[in-house]
């Protein structure tokens, strides 16, 4: 072996150590984990819980994810009671969370695990991944934090962190390769699941984007990056592409008990199994039909105002009008929401968001809305 080959694993080494003793006295208290010392002391993470909050993380901050671990506990404590879970349900619960095909993929990835695995996880990446909507990243992390299987989990804060450690020039994403070789070459033998949580949590709290915590940092004698001068220039990203704008057209009815119409969009696709009010057929990709002839039936319709909602690849804008006392039969597959049952709705965000425009206090209140006098 080189000289310089032993001076990388030896660096490898004690940075992993230094990670570990740092994450022993610095650990976030989160409500899915096992905190080191339960560990040492014999207690083994649940593996349901690990699978739910990974899930819940994708995309998602973890203050916004608590409250919904802590209902979705409550209402299934275990995977087997997710398995029997009404799906519609689980749709309600989940609305809020965005990216609704991680909630369809949750149930069928439950029914799964409780018909064909006996309800027991299996504890390799690659069997974790054969499972409905578990990827690389939450093979690996579920592999390691779960079964202390030396698995090398990359996430964002993870990515960050390297990018610095190792002063990686190459863009992301194309850098994603290198940066996942380097966090296996840092692996350590024992408490990979620790390893892992430590990565994540020295992102989250002192590897920032800005301003970071460099002389807090427990590898900051080894870190390329600070050794430039310019830790946040790291990771470099590619140049980023305007998000295309759609435009589309919501109609709120409303019965003269106050109920609102509601229907289910299609199981597949975007917000896919989700309720909503009537909207016109927008899309990533192209615009809805704009204007009241573009409503579902003729009614007195009136302009409500306008809300937009950012998705991960393309903006939308609606045009919300509203009809009152429209006592009438809700057409096949459609249904009236009562006042008391609309909170309860599996309606995303943005579709919050319309309705809030046409009847402010129906749902939880929303930024980025204006209403029209």
């Amino acid at each position: 072996m080189s000289p310089q080959a032993s001076s990388n694993l030896d660096g490898n080494h004690g940075n992993a150590i230094a990670l570990l003793a740092w994450y022993d006295s610095h650990h976030r208290d989160l409500p899915w984990r096992t905190p080191p010392r339960a560990i040492a002391a014999g207690e083994r993470p649940d593996p349901y819980r690990i699978w739910l909050s990974e899930i819940m993380l994708q995309q998602t901050t973890i203050e916004a994810v608590k409250p919904f671990f802590a209902r979705f506990l409550a209402a299934w404590p275990t995977v087997e009671a997710l398995a029997a879970a009404d799906t519609d349900d689980v749709m309600k619960a989940w609305a809020g969370l965005g990216y609704y095909s991680r909630a369809r993929n949750l149930k069928a990835c439950a029914a799964v695990i409780v018909d064909d695995h006996g309800g027991r996880f299996p504890d390799t990446e690659e069997g974790l991944r054969a499972l409905p909507g578990i990827g690389a990243y939450t093979s690996a992390a579920i592999a390691a934090i779960a079964f202390a299987k030396p698995a090398a989990v990359v996430d964002g804060n993870v990515e960050r962190v390297v990018s610095r450690l190792y002063a990686i020039d190459t863009p992301l994403p194309a850098a994603k390769a290198e940066i996942k070789a380097r966090v296996a070459a840092m692996l350590p033998t024992e408490r990979p699941g620790d390893f892992a949580q430590a990565m994540m949590d020295l992102g989250a709290t002192i590897c920032s984007p800005r301003r970071p915590k460099c002389m807090l940092c427990p590898v900051n004698d080894n870190c390329d990056a600070l050794r430039t001068g310019d830790p946040e220039r790291f990771p470099v990203k590619a140049a980023k592409t305007e998000k295309p704008a759609r435009r589309g057209a919501a109609f709120i009815a409303v019965r003269s008990d106050g109920a609102v119409l509601l229907r289910k969009r299609v199981a597949t696709g975007l917000l896919g199994g989700m309720a909503e009010p009537p909207n016109s057929a927008w899309t990533s990709r192209q615009d809805g039909a704009l204007g009241t002839e573009a409503a579902p039936f003729p009614a007195k319709w009136r302009a409500s105002g306008t809300t937009s909602h950012v998705f991960t690849h393309f903006s939308l804008m609606l045009d919300v009008y509203r009809a009152d006392s429209l006592d009438i039969e809700a057409p096949a597959g459609w249904w009236w929401s009562a006042p008391e049952d609309l909170p309860g709705e599996a309606l995303p965000t943005v579709m919050k968001k319309a309705i809030e425009i046409a009847i402010p206090g129906a749902t939880a209140s929303h930024k980025h809305a204006k209403r029209m006098p």
